[in-house]
């Protein structure tokens, strides 16, 4: 669906355009797995897909004992796998609230995933797993050559999550994430490793994005002229080149990559190239997600003022 061509509302929903992966989230609020099972099992050979339905099934089934009733009944890669995402997104979130439980759900949590990393040893997705709990604890490895700051973290983690994906997306963006300032790191080491990581990716890799995730991360509103960074020379060629390059693969994704498109999109919005945004906002239709927009206010005024800029329509 054209973006400049709907009526309706915006979809905020983390599925998006898979309509598979929608209804699998309805049965899975309803108490039911069947369908999230028959989900996973077909991407066992698309990892950038089984990592973006497992995530969003995780986040549905968080708060509830679908997925220890779904291991214990029908044990197999598919439950493990839930089961690693669910206790990972319980013991970080309970890190974050100080929660005395923490460290017990952390013991889980990495249990859970070396179990399903053990059910299937080709999956890169119980590692990304891993990762995204790496800040709990600032592990320090030696950072390869090549970075100007030489930033310590969990290099082996990732080095052997990339042994099994080497572009796996969400790996990357666990890893970097382990850089920003909020979970302990600073802007200069996130700057470089978001820079190091991209140059090895593809032309027309999502990874490329890295450096503008990093600028989003970074943003300040309080600093003067904190909107104009994304104006300097070097983030409007970043962002052209991506344009140039990834925008155009997009079309063969199975599921719309609405974040990095969002990303994208204030990127060359912020260079100037209004005709390039607009063309990433039809990409995009209807679905919206609250980040990177939160940043900078309100997600709905940001996404709407956006898409304005650009001479399309918003939701009435």
């Amino acid at each position: 669906m054209a973006a400049e061509l709907f009526e309706g509302q915006y979809v905020w929903h983390p599925a998006a355009d898979d309509r598979f992966l929608a209804s699998v989230c309805v049965d899975v609020r309803a108490g039911r797995y069947l369908s999230a099972r028959e989900a996973l099992a077909e991407t066992r050979s698309d990892f950038a897909l089984r990592a973006h339905r497992s995530l969003v099934v995780a986040s549905e089934a968080a708060g509830t004992d679908l997925v220890e009733r779904w291991l214990a009944e029908e044990p197999g890669p598919e439950s493990a796998l839930m089961w690693a995402r669910v206790a990972v997104q319980r013991a970080i979130r309970a890190a974050d609230a100080r929660d005395e439980r923490a460290e017990a759900l952390e013991r889980i949590a990495l249990t859970a995933c070396e179990r399903a990393a053990a059910m299937n040893p080709a999956d890169p997705t119980p590692w990304a797993a891993k990762l995204a709990m790496a800040r709990l604890h600032r592990p320090h490895d030696a950072a390869p050559g090549g970075l100007l700051t030489s930033p310590p973290g969990p290099w082996r983690l990732f080095a052997h999550t990339l042994s099994l994906d080497p572009w796996h997306r969400e790996a990357h963006h666990r890893f970097l994430s382990f850089y920003f300032t909020r979970h302990g790191g600073s802007v200069t080491a996130a700057w470089d490793v978001a820079a190091f990581l991209a140059q090895r990716a593809p032309a027309d890799s999502a990874l490329r994005l890295l450096p503008l995730v990093a600028l989003v991360e970074s943003h300040n509103p309080t600093q003067l002229l904190a909107e104009r960074v994304w104006e300097q020379p070097q983030w409007r060629a970043t962002a052209l080149a991506i344009y140039r390059n990834w925008l155009p693969a997009v079309a063969g994704y199975r599921f719309t990559p609405v974040l990095d498109q969002a990303i994208l999109a204030i990127a060359v919005l912020s260079a100037q190239a209004v005709l390039a945004a607009r063309a990433v906002f039809t990409a995009m239709g209807p679905y919206a997600s609250r980040m990177p927009w939160s940043v900078f206010g309100e997600p709905a005024e940001q996404l709407s003022r956006a898409r304005r800029a650009c001479g399309l329509s918003v939701p009435s």
